[in-house]
């Protein structure tokens, strides 16, 4: 069914997000129109790579838009809808279940007025699905059908879309144990263009205080045919890193509660290892053993080249109940003030002015921008900003971003947008919005005489293209090995 109603959706008028005042709004349009049909590289995120190799379609709207975005799911979850209402953890939906979710979502509409989400869908909703009314619970229904009508046609399958989204660099996050053979699969299709790559995700593997190190720690040991000794850990995490960036991965990501690192004599951190996999640590010894292991996978770095990007400030899975019954990554992380300046102080004076080093900080404390991480970024080659993210990367953070750490550091230093999410169709929105903002930043600097426009120009292609690209040493369709063979032992499947 065709929707032909039409109404005026913010996601089509050509000057969103930019300034009202009139010569900024010409000088941001400006800028915009040299970077708006450049290329994404997305270079941290959570799309699966399963989902592009198998290119299934799509089963139903609310596994599209509902499911998988727990920005939508954690704000109506707020207003009291339970989760399962949502279709949250029964997927694959049925039928019925789908139409539910999306009916609630559809009736919910007016609770995203004024956040991203309603952005972001008001710019997918259109631009790519050709709907043309606001949701409501009046048209639940009809737009259902029509969405769910589009699914059905090849255009609208994984790949399909990824490859009409312009997106040159996508990057997955993946357990170190993962096979990668989605990755091999995608990279052996000559006519798929875009350069999917794997991230290793390791801080479940670093802290003994993660549920599941222990079965990790040994699973990891197993695969790699080494003895539980730390020497052996050490050697097998090494393993896994190397076979990740065969198969092209540029980074390794470790999601931490707080920035802290240690260095510690090999013989300490062989105790403590043993402390921790005999169930014997601490909550001091396990925090000091993360603490040290973070400053060893970044000496890994200096050797194998891994970017390192570090998620700080977030509480995660804070509803235990909440986690119990539906598991991780619902939505429910808190955001934490954070420290970098004294957590990384023991890393940075061993390892700091290392060329070999690139280190990329991320937080949920937007008070640490200008007070710790742009000036460390601003004195260490290696340290870099790194973009809003989660809870922040919305138009005024986005805008309070950049105001506060480019006076310190410049643009050279900041890591180029991240789009961070699990909904695919939601990334070129992502992009769009921070080329939008960005542009209308620098519109400002400009009629203040403080850049020309022929600067700005070059800033805004640097921000949009080039600094992902340089931050996380990307080189295009050199990143694609050819489909290597997947040849290490007992993988996790």
């Amino acid at each position: 069914m065709h929707v032909t109603s039409r109404a005026n959706l913010p996601g089509r008028h050509p000057d969103r997000l930019l300034p009202a005042e009139p010569e900024r709004r010409g000088i941001a349009r400006e800028l915009y129109e040299q970077v708006a049909g450049l290329p994404i590289i997305s270079p941290h995120g959570h799309v699966p790579a399963a989902l592009l190799a198998e290119d299934r379609p799509f089963n139903n709207p609310a596994e599209l838009f509902i499911t998988p975005d727990h920005y939508v799911t954690r704000l109506l979850h707020a207003h009291g809808v339970p989760l399962a209402e949502l279709g949250v953890g029964a997927e694959p939906l049925a039928e019925a279940q789908a139409r539910q979710a999306w009916r609630v979502l559809c009736e919910q509409w007016a609770r995203f007025a004024g956040t991203p989400m309603k952005y972001w869908l008001e710019d997918v909703l259109p631009n790519v699905f050709e709907v043309e009314q606001l949701p409501s619970a009046s048209n639940a229904e009809t737009l259902y059908d029509h969405i769910d009508e589009r699914l059905g046609d090849p255009a609208y399958r994984p790949r399909a879309l990824l490859e009409s989204f312009n997106i040159e660099t996508l990057a997955t996050t993946d357990d170190p144990l993962s096979d990668l053979a989605h990755h091999a699969t995608l990279r052996r299709d000559a006519s798929f263009g875009t350069d999917v790559i794997p991230t290793l995700r390791i801080e479940a593997y670093i802290d003994p205080a993660h549920a599941s190190w222990p079965g990790n720690v040994s699973a990891l040991l197993e695969a790699t045919g080494r003895d539980d000794t730390f020497a052996s850990y050490l050697a097998a995490i090494a393993d896994r890193r190397a076979y990740f960036s065969r198969h092209g991965a540029v980074s390794i990501d470790c999601a931490l509660i707080d920035a802290d690192t240690a260095v510690l004599h090999p013989e300490q951190l062989a105790a403590l290892y043993e402390r921790a996999r005999a169930g014997e640590a601490t909550a001091a010894e396990a925090k000091l053993f993360r603490a040290g292991m973070v400053t060893e996978i970044a000496r890994q770095s200096q050797r194998d080249g891994l970017v390192i990007t570090l998620h700080v400030g977030s509480l995660r899975d804070y509803d235990r109940t909440l986690y119990e019954q539906f598991g991780p990554d619902r939505g429910c992380d808190i955001p934490l003030t954070t420290g970098f300046a004294e957590g990384l102080r023991p890393l940075l004076g061993e390892l700091g002015e290392d060329p070999g080093l690139r280190l990329v900080l991320f937080t949920l404390d937007e008070s640490a921008w200008a007070r710790e991480i742009a000036p460390l970024a601003g004195f260490y080659p290696g340290v870099y900003v790194g973009a809003p993210w989660w809870f922040l990367d919305e138009p005024e953070a986005i805008l309070r971003y950049r105001s506060a750490v480019t006076a310190i550091v410049g643009f050279g230093k900041q890591s180029g947008f991240i789009d961070d999410t699990r909904a695919l169709c939601s990334i070129p929105s992502r992009h769009d919005m921070a080329r939008r903002l960005d542009c209308a930043f620098l519109s400002q600097l400009v009629v203040e005489h403080r850049l020309s426009k022929g600067e700005a120009a070059s800033v805004i292609r640097e921000l949009t293209y080039e600094l992902p690209r340089s931050t996380f040493k990307l080189t295009g369709s050199g990143n694609r090995p050819g489909g290597l063979p997947i040849d290490h032992p007992k993988p996790k499947q």
